[in-house]
């Protein structure tokens, strides 16, 4: 997931715990003066539009697997229970990524990204004056292929941290086996097909996403509106600090937390190798005036040399072929990304 910028081109931003200190001076770069309260005001769930929540303890069985289907074709997303994962190692997790963020700063900078890549602790790479940049300071680390990894931006304290984070990587691992394999029997399909298509060479990563108390939380976004440009994505929520939203019919709804949950969402890849079967979902992360709030979402994404294109059994006259054969995706995300745009526009037919 590389950035396809010069080192010339890219300038970092002062890290958010920072700003926080100098919160008269917020930079106008994350102010969205239309947003208003309106950030903050997306509906909670209620009724037959509650976000839907799948058993992953019941996922052999037809109505789960029917409900899989029904969620990421409507919503995108879902909330997974019984995954395998005790609250005692989710709080570890979480645990070890607060203590990250809670060094010194100069503890901290050892590990930031280098001008080529976004791997590493900083925030948003700064490609225009004109781009709104989101309150969050983060950790990017690539995690698979097992070559691939850039020991020397991941921490060494806290002393945990690795080992906790690769037995956490690992496990949702495994659970991307598990819904990619569902998924496809979802929808009548060998079950393998699309892991075969995700290649063996298939790519994760890991951010840790630290949002400080915000001044001006009416006005300045977490994390702006966008769609991942993974495969599947996992989102390990704050245990009490709501916000995220996601779009759904033109209309923001609030994520609720639920104890223990992953949040589970399917990318733009996805959409594409199912044809738009399943949808992948535009959300926002919002910001909170007197609360911290930290997430780790992992990353799950093909293998970058394979041609990604939607699968033949799901192309027929009455769901005529929608999207372009498409590789390297990930190359231009980012700078998608930070315009405001979807690249997956770039692939419709």
């Amino acid at each position: 997931m590389a950035e396809s910028q010069s080192s010339a081109e890219v300038i970092f931003g002062k890290p958010v715990q920072d700003l926080v200190l100098d919160s008269e001076k917020l930079p106008k770069s994350y102010i969205y003066k239309e947003g208003g309260a309106g950030f903050r005001d997306a509906l909670p769930p209620s009724g037959s539009e509650d976000i839907p929540v799948v058993d992953f303890d019941q996922l052999t069985s037809e109505k789960e697997l029917a409900k899989l289907q029904h969620a990421l074709n409507s919503w995108g997303c879902f909330q997974a229970i019984n995954h395998g994962m005790t609250s005692s190692f989710l709080d570890k997790v979480r645990e070890v990524s607060k203590q990250f963020f809670e060094l010194p700063k100069e503890e901290k900078e050892k590990y930031a990204r280098e001008p080529n890549s976004i791997e590493g602790y900083g925030n948003d790479v700064i490609l225009s004056e004109n781009q709104k940049l989101d309150w969050t300071d983060r950790v990017y680390l690539q995690v698979q292929p097992e070559d691939k990894r850039k020991h020397k931006v991941w921490p060494q304290k806290p002393c945990d941290f690795r080992t906790t984070l690769l037995e956490y990587t690992e496990r949702i691992r495994l659970l991307n086996e598990v819904i990619l394999k569902a998924m496809a029997k979802s929808l009548n399909l060998e079950e393998d097909c699309f892991l075969k298509e995700n290649g063996e060479r298939a790519e994760m990563f890991v951010r840790l996403n630290y949002y400080p108390p915000c001044p001006m939380p009416d006005h300045v976004l977490g994390l702006k509106p966008h769609a991942d440009g993974t495969a599947i994505t996992f989102l390990l929520q704050d245990k009490e600090v709501e916000g995220l939203q996601v779009l759904k019919d033109n209309l923001w709804f609030k994520f609720p937390i639920i104890s223990d949950a992953l949040v589970i969402n399917v990318g733009d890849q996805i959409e594409i190798m199912s044809n738009g079967m399943f949808h992948s979902p535009v959300h926002r992360v919002v910001t909170n005036a007197e609360k911290e709030r930290l997430t780790i979402a992992t990353f799950c994404i093909p293998d970058p040399e394979k041609e990604i294109k939607p699968l033949d059994k799901l192309v027929n006259e009455s769901r005529p072929i929608l999207y372009r054969p498409v590789k390297h995706y990930t190359e231009i995300y980012f700078q998608y990304y930070q315009q405001g745009k979807r690249p997956i526009e770039a692939s419709k037919i």
